[in-house]
């Protein structure tokens, strides 16, 4: 058995001082730091007064260190795990791009073999974004791949896809919803010119997410709210790109006075140059040049980001003033909860898998463990 003392406890609901986590691959006990016997553990970690968080949960991310999910090698997968995992993300749903369906079915294949292999971060499934979507508002995707929704190309790949993007106006029955309901793949409005009532519409029949909220999408109008007004009119789960880029600090103040905090979800939709150094790199097949903290298309559009999760929460957290355990738990819990996993990872508690972060004030990552391994140690 293993140990955590002298670290500030983030839970749900609060952050608990004086306690010492115990773990093996699962989360044993939770003791107070006076009843506490460090002979009964193998290896005792000092977390020196820093925070102890569950594991991150990314739910988008197309790439990092230089690899992206669409590239189909042995190797990508475990790349972004060790890499991810240096961020404080515990798990990740590695994310698809709009290409042309015989490039894409590889993919699915290698994610789900990925699924039950142990290195670095946990890989859940797959976030197929595209090609559903519209093409007006297709963002950095390639229009050429753009095709309407079809669940007979998806019908082999049920076990693996957790999340799938769609453009509700692009939906001409209702058969492709039900099929994603059947099979618990959560229905995302995004990449979309829908109007307020074509997305209220298809949230009636079971979507219940929103792709990068704002992004890829037609503005929120006083006199025609479309997707945005729809989001945050409604109980849907919105994701944010909180890299100041993507989305405003304003506009990320404005989600968490309108929508309940367990309806946000922090991700990074980054690309395989998050993690690199600035310069030329590639996304869905096109050029992506990269300065600072924003990467666009030749044609100026920003394509994805180099966004990594720890400082998404350290700029929500800032943007909102929020408070952490808050701002925690919407990348951890919330992705857990809806993606039907809470009930072994996403929070600290008895039973659940030791997914485990030390972290300072600062968002700084110091040590990550997944399943109680260390990944990670500054």
């Amino acid at each position: 058995m293993q140990a955590i003392m002298n670290g500030k406890i983030i839970l749900p609901q609060k952050i608990l001082e004086n306690h010492v986590i115990l773990f093996d691959t699962k989360i044993k006990d939770i003791v107070p730091h006076k009843d506490f016997i460090k002979e009964t553990c193998t290896k005792v970690f000092d977390a020196q007064g820093n925070y102890v968080s569950p594991g991150f949960i990314n739910i988008r991310i197309h790439g990092c260190g230089g690899v992206d999910v669409m590239d189909t090698g042995s190797s990508t997968l475990q790349t972004m795990g060790k890499l991810l995992a240096t961020t404080g993300v515990t798990s990740f749903l590695p994310t698809t791009m709009t290409y042309d369906w015989p490039k894409i079915y590889p993919v699915l294949e290698n994610i789900r073999t990925a699924m039950s292999e142990e290195t670095g971060a946990q890989i859940l499934g797959c976030n197929l974004e595209g090609p559903f979507i519209s093409q007006e508002f297709k963002g950095a995707q390639a229009a050429k791949h753009i095709i309407a929704a079809d669940f007979t190309k998806i019908a082999n790949f049920s076990d693996v896809i957790k999340i799938i993007t769609i453009a509700p106006e692009k939906i001409t029955e209702d058969s492709f919803l039900l099929f994603c309901l059947q099979n618990k793949i959560i229905i995302s409005l995004g990449h979309s010119g829908a109007t307020y009532e074509e997305a209220m519409n298809a949230i009636a029949k079971g979507a219940s997410h929103i792709t990068h909220l704002f992004n890829a999408m037609s503005p929120l109008h006083h006199r025609h709210p479309g997707l945005v007004g729809a989001a945050l009119d409604s109980n849907v789960k919105c994701e944010l790109i909180a890299d100041n880029v993507h989305v405003h600090p304003a506009m990320q103040r404005l989600v968490y006075k309108t929508k309940d905090s367990e309806d946000i979800i922090l991700i990074t939709d980054s690309m395989r140059a998050c993690l690199q150094k600035d310069g030329l790199s590639e996304l869905g097949g096109q050029k992506v040049f990269v300065r600072g903290q924003v990467a666009k298309l030749a044609d100026g559009t920003i394509a994805g980001s180099v966004l990594t999760m720890d400082k998404a929460i350290a700029n929500f957290r800032t943007n909102t003033n929020a408070p952490l355990s808050t701002v925690i738990a919407m990348a951890t819990i919330n992705p857990a909860r809806e993606l039907g996993l809470d009930d072994h990872i996403g929070s600290i508690a008895l039973g659940k898998q030791a997914d485990l972060v030390v972290l300072d004030n600062d968002i700084n990552i110091k040590i990550t463990f997944v399943k109680g391994v260390k990944i990670f140690q500054q």
